[in-house]
């Protein structure tokens, strides 16, 4: 494989970092040309996408290299609007890599969808009746989606289970589908409309309502990494990342702002790829409560004996490659095409080890330097553009805010005139 070329990347133009990207046979000419002519979602099929449309919307797309998963090479497309998180990203993703990189395991790829009953005369038999009946009510539900079942997917798995609180009580009934490389919603609700007749029939009961779950449990996915503590900077840098992680499992304010972390890698690269963020940050931040109280969702242990840092992070990832914008918005099909047009499980893969990556370039700045430096640079270069500066009189106009003592926009107009009369 051909080596790849990353040098000077961060301070290249936009459009010589396309051509990097082209050099490094990362996209081909059809895509150079694509992100070149910064071909967005056209606001016709945003009208077709949602109610109301005004137009679109649009974010910074970023790239982050250094990416070695499963010892295949990736560069991993990012869509965000906060400033050092690709860098960061990139940034640990290269320590990774010159430790062995990730690996990760799909530890299963399903999703679930559930039926709440109420009205129940006898839970117990009507439990009964329901599991006496389930290769029926499978079938019910493949009829209502033979294109699944055609391509290897469909309802495989059904679970029932009593919710009492007070007065109120439930028989609820979870359908577990296979749905391969889609996100799934529109099979498991259609699946779940088939069978919810059937379900009243045989217990006699009322449905509350069908509806898919994105507490997706039975969709997880494991990324590991191991890091030689020299590239961190010492034993005492891994002790501490350690120390962080035990103190996000303990302290509630910490994890939330830790799980936010990781989910500042994940989330750019859900959007960048066209998936709901939305249901995967659902999914995660419910799964931080897996232990009955919200905890940090990554595990960094230090071990002595071999001055190893240790890395791991268990998601639900339900991502899809197909369905959804996926094949309609063009910077969506650029995003896969830099990822090598990925399946579900290899993305899922790879989402899961960007939000390892995110946490571990945090936490070796928080036990460290500290963010507050690095965001006072980011600081200065937003009050910089706010001001007025044009492209060459950012970099000089952050330099010159950096050394005052209190930044503001007024402060920064006046460096700037400063500087355009020199």
């Amino acid at each position: 494989m051909k080596k790849k070329n990353w040098l000077g990347f961060q301070k290249k133009t936009r459009l010589e970092r396309i051509d990097m990207l082209k050099e490094n046979e990362i996209i081909d000419s059809d895509f150079e040309n694509l992100l070149k002519e910064n071909e967005n979602l056209s606001t016709e099929i945003a009208r077709q996408m949602i109610e109301n449309s005004i137009g679109t919307f649009s974010l910074p797309f970023g790239v982050a290299p250094n990416f070695l998963i499963n010892d295949v090479e990736y560069t991993v497309p990012m869509v965000t609007e906060e400033p050092s998180v690709i860098a960061a990203c990139s940034f640990a993703a290269k320590l990774v890599s010159k430790s062995g990189g990730f690996s990760t395991k799909i530890l299963d790829r399903k999703m679930i969808g559930e039926i709440a009953l109420f009205d129940v005369e006898n839970f117990d038999v009507a439990a009964e009746k329901i599991l006496n009946s389930k290769e029926e009510i499978i079938k019910v539900a493949n009829d209502a989606y033979p294109s699944i079942v055609a391509r290897g997917g469909g309802a495989c798995e059904i679970e029932v289970k009593k919710l009492e609180e007070g007065n109120t009580s439930f028989l609820v009934v979870y359908l577990t589908i296979d749905v391969k490389e889609a996100m799934g919603a529109n099979i498991i609700n259609t699946m779940l409309e088939a069978i919810k007749p059937l379900l009243e029939e045989i217990t006699h009961s009322k449905s509350l309502m069908a509806i898919l779950s994105n507490y997706a449990t039975k969709s997880l996915v494991k990324a590991n990494c191991e890091l030689d503590v020299k590239l961190l900077g010492g034993s005492e840098v891994a002790k501490k990342i350690d120390l962080a992680s035990k103190f996000a499992k303990m302290d509630i304010y910490r994890a939330t702002t830790h799980n936010k972390g990781i989910f500042n890698g994940i989330d750019a690269v859900v959007i960048a790829t066209g998936n709901d963020w939305r249901a995967i940050e659902a999914a995660g931040n419910a799964y931080a409560v897996k232990n009955e109280r919200y905890e940090g969702l990554t595990t960094w242990t230090f071990d002595e004996n071999t001055n190893k840092l240790n890395g791991e992070l268990i998601l639900p990832m339900p991502v899809a490659s197909v369905g959804g914008s996926i094949g309609l918005n063009p910077s969506v099909k650029a995003a896969f095409h830099i990822l090598n047009n990925p399946d579900a499980k290899t993305l899922a893969s790879i989402i899961v080890s960007v939000g390892l990556a995110q946490n571990l370039a945090a936490l070796k700045a928080l036990v460290t330097t500290g963010i507050q430096k690095g965001h006072m640079k980011l600081q200065a270069r937003s009050l910089a553009l706010f001001a007025g500066a044009n492209a060459d009189e950012v970099d000089p106009l952050v330099e010159e805010l950096l050394k005052v003592r209190h930044m503001n926009l007024g402060v920064a107009k006046e460096l700037l005139e400063e500087l355009r009369k020199k």
